[in-house]
């Protein structure tokens, strides 16, 4: 008897790695996709998966339903490790009910959620699903509401990332907008609230799902996902490197890891990579490469508000976030877009103890009608919220332009930077010299004889008093101006002393950021 029962229990596992009928797992491989298990065992680390509740099956009745009842109920749940510490991960399976969320699949959700929280780890979700399973109707709709609630429950308090390896379409989509990080595949990931059908029978236009909400669109026009792939094997290998650069909750620093970098190494080509003039773009992307270790830097909604680079990296083996203005695009102006994406990033590396390095060199706000009327006071309001709200460790360096509030905005001393320092390139003023001439001496400019000439005597009048690169630094507002070459060195020292920083706060149940 106990032989049958154990016979019995294999027969079942076996039946349960195996999944449903061979042809879902050829369908689905056709479509270029992996199934739910090949993408567990790409994330996590070999043969540390524990699967839960892989027994489970649905309840339902009606709609031929109670004939089929497959185990996993079409997700698979459990706990593995990414280089050797604990992540929870839940995988649809699309080739159960097409990875429909019925309410056991819900409840197997919930419980990992539940446990990811209580244990203190990173949860990952790996999303491949047609949404609320119809059959069951609104039992499946309140599935959604006890995600969307836990993933809010969440939120600061455990990295929560999502990975878009399927449609994910309706109701679907909110948990992964709630979620920390959001990434995607080329012409297999598809994300929208009402999909290319309902599109054209209310509004005509017509339009294909990966025009709606392929990977691209989101990473690039919508700003919903974070990171954008190729095929699935390099985005799950890069999910892997993200989460090596996260703690696992917000009781944790992030790890440290001690590279061959030396800390006090100089930056030579710093000298090159940023142009003296002011008018001259240059790729900020290089200047973070060249001061951070080993020049590993993760950008962070790389093709989305492109005039401000969010990312991570190490300095001495330290975790920081670095936010960087980017003259490459709109010459580094802060707009609509990049103070959403800025203040975004700048909150979640506060939520999980990551200190900020911020490189500046803005001309400004972007100016024009659009953006005022489309709320530039009010959501770039957000940059600055985020800026001040933070308590984490913060080094600022200015190293070129920083102009009016968008010097202030970018983490200047004057919001809360812990040290801030500044090239000998820099420029701070209320705005670049030209303008300031324009406005200080209008009349005299007006009244002269040759206007030229005393408008260019009026501009180098004022840079030399109020824009030259010692202004800021005699009054305090700069702790040190330094030699380009020093900047990792300088940043590195001041890293190490600033990580044990504590600030007490008022007491609050919570703030009301703009929105």
């Amino acid at each position: 008897m106990t032989t049958d029962r154990f016979d019995e229990l294999l027969r079942i596992k076996e039946e349960v790695q195996r999944g449903p009928d061979p042809k879902a797992t050829e369908r689905q491989h056709a479509k270029g996709k992996l199934t739910a298990r090949e993408r567990i065992g790409l994330l996590v680390d070999k043969g540390s998966f524990t699967e839960v509740e892989a027994l489970r099956r649905h309840r339902a009745v009606g709609f031929g339903l109670e004939a089929k009842r497959p185990y996993t109920d079409g997700v698979v749940t459990g706990w593995g490790t990414v280089e050797g510490r604990t992540v929870f991960v839940y995988a649809h399976d699309f080739r159960i009910f097409g990875g429909a969320l019925g309410e056991a699949h819900a409840q197997k959700i919930h419980k990992l959620m539940d446990m990811a929280i209580s244990a203190g780890a990173p949860l990952v979700s790996l999303n491949d699903g047609a949404g609320a399973r119809i059959q069951e109707g609104v039992s499946a709709l309140a599935g959604y509401g006890g995600i969307f609630r836990r993933n809010t429950r969440a939120s600061g308090v455990i990295p929560q990332i999502s990975v878009m390896l399927g449609p994910c379409a309706g109701g679907a989509a909110y948990s992964p907008a709630l979620t920390d990080f959001v990434f995607a595949v080329r012409d297999v990931s598809q994300m929208f609230i009402t999909g290319p059908d309902v599109v054209q029978a209310v509004t005509g236009e017509q339009v294909t799902q990966n025009e709606l909400g392929g990977a691209d669109v989101h990473a690039g026009v919508s700003g919903v996902a974070h990171f954008v792939y190729d095929d699935e094997e390099t985005c799950l290998a890069e999910v892997r490197y993200l989460l090596s650069l996260l703690p696992s909750n917000n009781r944790e620093l992030p790890p440290r890891v001690r590279g061959e970098d030396p800390a006090d190494r100089l930056g030579d080509a710093l000298l090159d990579l940023v142009p003296a003039d002011g008018n001259r773009s240059y790729d900020i992307r290089a200047v973070i490469e060249e001061v951070v270790d080993d020049g590993e830097f993760m950008e962070v909604h790389a093709s989305w508000a492109p005039n401000i680079v969010c990312g991570l990296a190490r300095l001495d083996g330290h975790v920081v976030g670095v936010v960087a203005n980017q003259p490459l695009s709109m010459a580094g102006a802060l707009d609509i877009r990049a103070s959403e994406k800025g203040a975004r990033f700048v909150q979640f590396c506060d939520a999980f103890s990551i200190p900020l390095v911020t490189l500046v060199d803005v001309p400004g706000f972007l100016p024009g009608v659009d953006q005022e009327h489309d709320g530039i006071i009010r959501r770039g309001a957000k940059l600055l919220y985020a800026y001040c709200n933070a308590t984490v460790p913060r080094i600022s360096v200015v190293l070129r332009k920083a102009y009016g509030g968008a010097y202030i905005v970018m983490d200047s001393r004057s919001i809360g930077a812990d040290v801030a320092l500044a090239w000998p390139t820099n420029e701070i003023a209320v705005m670049g010299a030209e303008g300031a001439a324009n406005v200080v001496f209008r009349r005299e400019i007006a009244a002269a004889r040759d206007p030229d000439a005393t408008r260019a005597e009026k501009i180098e009048e004022y840079r030399r008093e109020l824009v030259h690169p010692y202004y800021a630094a005699e009054r305090g507002l700069v702790d040190d101006v330094i030699d380009p070459r020093e900047t990792r060195s300088v940043l590195c020292r001041t890293m190490s002393m600033l990580v044990t920083k504590d600030v007490d706060l008022p007491h609050r149940k919570h703030g009301n950021p703009p929105q």
